[in-house]
């Protein structure tokens, strides 16, 4: 039973990551119809920026994790500027391309700056294990779910009440009847890219103080993405609620599957969950199904 808690504790800390970064696949979806195949390099990224700041400038986590996160919104900005913007009217595949060769850019950005040695943060959160019962739990994986939880609340209240966060769910719900009420759809775009590339960063940064980093962290914005398609491409407490289940079946997995085939199992059960999601419940668990008449 203490290890079933135990691999259920870490599958919710771990799942919680994946619904904040899943946030970002459902908020480009919502604004623009397309899936964004780079926001696994908008993680990595923001990840080595935010590990450079504390490692070689000796930047506290916490000033270090905000500078990153102003970073992660200019990119993001400055992304849809240059690179999205001009594909606003062409058909979504072109805008899909698009996000497929910006993730190859940005890989190779990487590797070409930082290298392909995993690295890691110094000691920041305390080293002293917290005692839920008979469940022990790293101070890493409570804060990671502190801070997660922090923000989804924080976007949550901010799509609800904001009069941006309004027009964004106005813009994903009808975009010619947002410009009808003279809502800027580009604007729009923009704020939507940077929120996903804030989120992606702090995603990393939190599997980073877990794992360590190195460029095959990039592979999460893949691994997220049943978990989007699971709660529905275009729901954001369905991004929360399939990063929780996604973390802990995956977790389970790898508790007690992978001891028994020799491994490998964890990583290949979310996409296993994908290809079941598509064949019987395409639009996720909450997705809003669209219907055509003709």
């Amino acid at each position: 039973m203490t290890f079933f808690l135990q691999m259920l504790v870490t599958g919710i800390v771990v799942g919680s990551v994946y619904a904040l970064v899943a946030l970002g696949f459902v908020l480009i979806y919502k604004s623009s119809d397309a899936i964004n195949f780079a926001q696994g390099e908008f993680l990595l990224v923001g990840t080595y920026v935010c590990l450079t700041l504390v490692t070689a400038y000796n930047i506290p986590f916490i000033a270090a994790l905000v500078l990153t996160l102003i970073f992660s919104a200019v990119l993001g900005l400055v992304v849809e500027r240059i690179v999205l913007r001009p594909f606003i009217g062409e058909p979504v595949i072109s805008l899909i391309m698009a996000t497929i060769g910006l993730s190859s850019i940005l890989a190779g950005l990487v590797h070409i700056i930082w290298g392909h040695e995993t690295r890691v943060f110094p000691q920041i959160f305390s080293e002293e294990s917290i005692k839920l019962g008979q469940v022990v739990v790293a101070p890493v994986y409570m804060w990671s779910l502190v801070i997660v939880v922090i923000m989804l609340i924080i976007f949550t209240m901010f799509f609800k009440y904001s009069k941006l966060g309004i027009a964004m769910r106005a813009t994903a719900d009808d975009q010619q009847a947002a410009m009808s009420m003279g809502i800027s759809v580009k604007t729009i775009f923009a704020v939507a890219w940077a929120i996903a590339a804030i989120v992606s960063a702090v995603g990393g940064v939190l599997l980073g103080n877990i794992n360590g980093v190195n460029s095959s962290l990039s592979l999460i914005g893949l691994k997220v993405l049943p978990v989007a398609i699971l709660g529905g491409l275009d729901s954001i407490p369905g991004a929360i609620i399939g990063g929780l289940i996604i973390g802990v079946i995956e977790s389970m997995t790898g508790g007690y599957l992978d001891p028994l085939v020799g491994g490998g199992m964890k990583e290949v059960m979310p996409f296993i969950i994908l290809v079941l999601i598509l064949m019987f419940k395409p639009y996720g668990l909450f997705g809003k199904k669209e219907i055509e008449r003709v």
